[in-house]
C-alpha cells in the first residue's frame, strides 16, 4: 500500500497499538477514507477501522506523535477519541475439554463413587484443537481504497447524547441548509433578480463542509470521493445558471444522508443492545454480608447473590440455589432452563423463582454477552466474497463515472453542435447518478443484518465469507454424542424381576446415592421424576470392574453389568433374552442382585436430542445429505442411526473422520461438520464450514467456523436459511442500486431528468438498499420468539 510505512521508525524499531473512538461513520466506505489517510501520517504502520465498533486501531512507533492522526481524521468530518489504555479481553482458553463421541453399552466403563460397572471402553485418541488467539482482520482497513461516501458528518453520530437525533449535528446543518433554501425560494419570489444569489448563497450553507471534506479526503489519498463528486456538480450547477436546483441538490443529498445515518445506526445498534443486558451493579458476598458493587469490578471467584426476577450480572458457577433460567437473551431458548449447583449461568440471563449464589468465572470484559458482541463486530468486518468483488468493482466505477460525465458534457457539443449548458448539465447529473454509495453498502448491510439477527438467536457466524458459503452446502457430517445425542445417558427401561419397578428403582438409587458418575445420574434423575425416596445403603463399596454393593433394609444388594451380574448367580435363559435385545438396541444394562436372586434390570442410553429427528428432516427438505460421523461402536451408533434415519459411519478416530470430511470434499460435496467436542477439531478444520454445538462454551465461540449456542439440531438449517435469506437480500440490494442508476443514466441523457432526480436516485436507493437489508434483522426477532420443533 502507498505510503503505509512513511516516516515509520526503522523496521526493527518496536511497535505499539493505540485505540481510538471514531463517531460518524455510516458505512464502508468511511472506514476505508480513515483508513487509508491514516496510512499516510507518517510514523503509522498500520491502521484498521471498525463500522460496526466504532473504532480505529493503529499501529505506530512507540515515540510516533499522534496528534497529526487525530487532526487528519477530524478533517475529513468526524470525530476522534483515544481511548484509555485498559485491560484486554481475554482471549477464550481454547483448552476447554469436551467428550469423546462414544456410546454407553453393558460393556463400558462405569466407575464412580467407589464402585464400577464392567465396560471395555472405546479409546480415542484425544486431539486438542490448535486455537490461536483470532486476530481482527477489519475489512475496511485491508481494502484498496474505494470510493468514499458522501456523508456530512457531522462531529457526532445520528443521534445525539440525548437520544433525539434532530439535536445532532448532522441534523442541524440539514435544517440549516433547509432554512435557507426556504428563504432563497421567498427572496426569488418577492425580488426575481435576488433569486440565483440567494440560491448560490443558500447551497454554500451546506456545501462548503462537503467541499472542505471533499479536500482533505483528496489530500487523503482519496481524490475520487461523493464529496468531490457532490462539490464539482453544485458548483458546476451555478456556473451554468442552475443556482435554483444546485442549492435543491445539496439539501436533498443532506436529507438523504441523514435519513441514511439513521438507518446504519439502527443497524449498528442490533447487536449492540445485548450489552445492555447486563445490570449495572451486582449483590457481592464480602465476609458473609452483601453489598452493591459495579458489575465491571466483580473479579473472578467472587461470590455474589442473585434474587428472583433479577437478571445474573457475570458469567458463573452456581454455589448454592435452584431456579429456572431464562436464556432467551443469550441463546434464544425460548424455555427457562432449570439449573441447580455446579451448573453454569451466563451474564444477562434472569433467574426465575429461586435465590442463587454464583461464584464469577469470566470478568466483565470477557463474559459471554461481551465475548458474543466482541465475536459479531469483528465478524461483520470479516468480508464476503461477493463483497470484495464489490469493493474492487467501485474502485473503477467511480473513475469511470467521472470519464463518462467528462465525455457527455464534451462530445454532444463538439461531435454534435449541442448547447454547452445543457450537455454540462446532464454530465453533472451523470456525476452524481454515479456515486457508489447503495452499491458499497449493498452487500455489508445485509450481512452485518444477519449476523445480528443470528446472534440474538444463538447462531454465531464468524463473518461474511461463512454466512455466504452455508447457503450452498450439499453434505452436513453430524457428531453423534452431544450433538445428535444429548450427551448424557437417561434411564429407558426399567425391568422388574419377582419386584415392582418402583422397587428397583429404589433399591438402585440407594447404591448410587452421591455419585456423580453419568450412569449413576440418570439412574438418580429417573427415582427423582418418579418422586422415589431412596433408603440409606449400608457398607456400600465398589467391586472394580465389576460394580457397587452394599445392604439396604437388611438385604444384600448388588447393581452392575450383566457379565458381573452372571459372575455371582446364574442368568436362566429367560433373564438373558430380556438383556440381549436391550443391548442390541445400544443400551447399557445394569442387573439389580438382592440377596443373590436376580430382580430386575435397569436400560440406559444416550438419547437423541428433543429437535433431532425434525432437525435432520428439515435439511433432508433441502436437499442436504446427512452422514453421522462417531467415534461409538457400530452397534450403539446404528441404533440411534436407525431412530434417526441417517447413514451412520462408526468406530472412527478423529484422523478417521478428518479423513472422511476430506474424501466426501474431494468428491464434490460442500461439507458442513457439525460437532461439539476437542476431538471434532481435526474433521471441523477440514470441511468447508464448521460448526460447534454448545451452550456458550469456549470452543463454540473460539474454534469453528460458526457455532449454536443452544445446541439444537434444527439450528444447522436455520443457519441455513439465514444465508439464503442473506444472498437473497444481497441480490435484490444491488438490483435496486445498479437498476436506478441504469435507468436514470438513460433518463438524463436523453433529457427526461436533471439534477435533484439524480441525486434523489443516489440517496433514495441507498436509504431502500439499507432498509431492506435491516428487514433481515426484523426476520431473527421473529424468529426468536416463533414456537419450534
Amino acid at each position: 500500500m502507498a505510503h503505509r510505512d512513511k516516516g515509520l521508525p526503522q523496521m526493527t524499531a518496536p511497535l505499539t497499538q493505540s485505540h481510538y473512538r471514531v463517531d460518524g461513520m455510516d458505512c464502508p466506505s468511511c472506514a476505508t477514507k480513515i483508513a487509508t489517510a491514516a496510512r499516510r501520517v507518517p510514523g503509522i504502520a498500520d491502521a484498521s477501522v471498525s463500522v460496526t465498533a466504532g473504532t480505529m486501531t493503529v499501529r505506530h512507533g512507540v515515540d510516533s506523535d499522534l496528534a497529526p492522526l487525530e487532526r487528519k481524521v477530524e478533517g475529513l468530518g468526524y470525530k476522534v477519541a483515544r481511548l484509555r489504555p485498559g485491560p484486554a479481553p481475554t482471549p477464550a482458553a481454547a483448552t476447554c475439554s469436551h467428550r469423546h463421541d462414544h456410546g454407553q453399552d453393558h460393556g463400558h466403563a462405569h466407575a464412580h463413587g467407589g464402585h464400577a460397572h464392567t465396560e471395555d471402553a472405546h479409546a480415542g485418541d484425544t486431539h486438542a484443537g490448535d486455537t490461536q488467539a483470532g486476530d481482527t482482520h477489519d475489512g475496511a482497513a485491508n481494502a484498496s481504497p474505494a470510493p468514499s461516501h458522501a456523508h456530512d458528518h457531522g462531529l457526532d453520530d445520528p443521534q445525539a447524547a440525548d437520544g433525539l437525533w434532530w439535536r445532532s449535528r448532522k441534523a442541524r446543518l440539514t435544517l440549516l441548509s433547509g432554512a435557507a433554501l426556504l428563504i432563497a425560494f421567498c427572496l426569488g419570489k418577492l425580488e426575481p433578480t435576488l433569486g440565483a444569489t440567494a440560491f448560490t448563497l443558500a447551497m454554500l450553507v451546506g456545501l462548503v463542509p462537503i467541499a472542505r471534506r471533499a479536500v482533505m479526503a483528496a489530500l487523503a489519498g482519496t481524490p475520487f470521493s461523493i464529496e468531490m463528486l457532490m462539490t464539482v456538480a453544485a458548483l458546476g450547477a451555478v456556473a451554468i445558471g442552475a443556482a435554483e436546483e444546485g442549492a435543491t441538490v445539496v439539501f436533498l443529498f443532506l436529507v438523504g444522508e441523514l435519513l441514511e445515518g439513521l438507518a446504519a445506526a439502527k443497524a449498528r445498534a442490533g447487536i449492540r443492545s445485548l450489552t445492555s443486558l447486563t445490570p449495572r451493579t451486582a449483590l457481592r458476598e464480602v465476609d458473609g454480608a452483601t453489598r452493591e458493587v459495579p458489575t465491571e469490578t466483580l473479579p473472578i471467584g467472587a461470590v455474589i447473590l442473585v434474587r428472583p426476577g433479577e437478571r445474573i450480572a457475570a458469567d458463573g458457577v452456581i454455589l448454592s440455589g435452584e431456579s429456572a433460567i431464562d436464556e432467551a437473551p443469550v441463546t434464544g431458548e425460548s424455555l427457562p432452563v432449570l439449573k441447580a449447583q455446579d451448573a453454569g449461568v451466563f451474564a444477562g440471563t434472569v433467574n426465575g423463582e429461586g435465590v442463587l449464589r454464583i461464584r464469577v468465572t469470566a470478568a466483565a470484559t470477557d463474559n459471554t454477552i461481551a465475548r458474543i458482541v466482541k465475536l459479531v463486530e469483528e465478524a461483520q468486518e470479516a468480508k464476503a466474497p461477493t463483497e470484495r468483488f464489490i469493493d474492487r468493482f467501485s474502485t473503477y466505477y467511480t473513475p469511470a463515472v467521472v470519464v463518462l460525465a467528462a465525455l457527455v458534457a464534451l462530445i454532444g457539443p463538439l461531435g454534435f453542435g449541442g448547447d454547452w449548458s445543457a450537455w454540462i448539465y446532464k454530465g453533472l447529473a451523470i456525476l452524481l447518478i454515479g456515486c457508489p454509495c447503495a452499491l458499497v453498502i449493498s452487500t455489508p448491510a445485509a450481512i452485518a443484518a444477519s449476523l445480528s439477527a443470528g446472534a440474538r438467536r444463538g447462531l454465531l457466524l464468524k463473518g461474511g465469507a461463512v454466512l455466504e458459503k452455508l447457503g450452498t452446502v450439499t453434505l452436513a457430517c453430524f457428531d453423534k454424542t452431544g450433538t445428535l445425542t444429548q450427551g448424557k445417558p437417561v434411564v429407558t427401561d426399567v425391568i422388574g424381576v419377582g419386584r415392582s419397578e418402583t422397587e428397583v428403582l429404589r433399591l438402585a438409587a440407594a447404591l448410587e446415592a452421591g455419585s456423580s458418575h453419568p450412569l449413576a445420574g440418570a439412574i438418580l434423575a429417573r427415582a427423582a421424576s418418579a418422586m422415589i425416596v431412596a433408603p440409606p445403603a449400608t457398607g456400600a463399596r465398589a467391586l472394580a470392574g465389576k460394580g457397587v454393593t452394599g445392604s439396604i433394609d437388611g438385604e444384600e444388594v448388588f447393581l452392575g453389568s450383566a457379565q458381573a451380574a452372571a459372575e455371582r448367580v446364574w442368568l436362566a435363559a429367560g433373564h438373558q433374552a430380556r438383556v440381549a435385545p436391550l443391548s442390541q438396541e445400544g443400551k447399557t444394562v445394569s442387573v439389580l442382585l438382592v440377596d443373590g436372586a436376580i430382580a430386575g434390570l435397569i436400560a440406559m442410553r444416550d438419547e437423541p436430542r428433543p429437535d433431532a429427528v425434525a432437525g435432520l428432516r428439515a435439511l433432508a427438505e433441502k436437499g442436504i445429505r446427512t452422514i453421522m460421523l462417531t467415534g461409538d461402536d457400530r452397534r450403539s451408533a446404528q441404533a440411534i442411526g436407525k431412530r434417526l434415519a441417517i447413514e451412520v459411519r462408526a468406530g472412527l478416530l478423529p484422523q478417521d473422520k478428518q479423513r472422511l470430511v476430506s474424501e466426501l470434499r474431494g468428491q464434490g460435496f460442500i461439507v458442513a461438520k457439525i460437532g461439539d467436542g476437542i476431538n471434532d477439531a481435526p474433521a471441523l478444520a477440514a470441511a468447508d464450514i464448521g460448526i460447534a454445538m454448545g451452550g456458550g462454551t469456549d470452543v463454540a465461540l473460539e474454534t469453528a467456523d460458526a457455532a449454536a449456542l443452544h445446541g439444537r439440531v434444527a439450528d444447522v438449517a436455520a443457519m441455513i436459511d439465514l444465508s439464503k435469506r442473506t444472498m437473497a437480500n444481497i441480490r435484490q440490494n444491488i438490483t435496486v442500486a445498479l437498476g436506478l442508476k441504469a435507468a436514470f443514466l438513460v433518463t438524463t441523457i436523453i433529457g427526461l431528468t436533471g439534477l435533484w432526480p439524480a441525486i434523489l436516485a443516489d440517496t433514495g436507493a441507498t436509504v431502500l438498499v439499507t432498509l431492506n437489508a435491516l428487514r433481515l434483522l426484523a426476520d431473527g426477532d421473529l424468529a426468536k420468539h416463533s414456537p419450534r420443533t
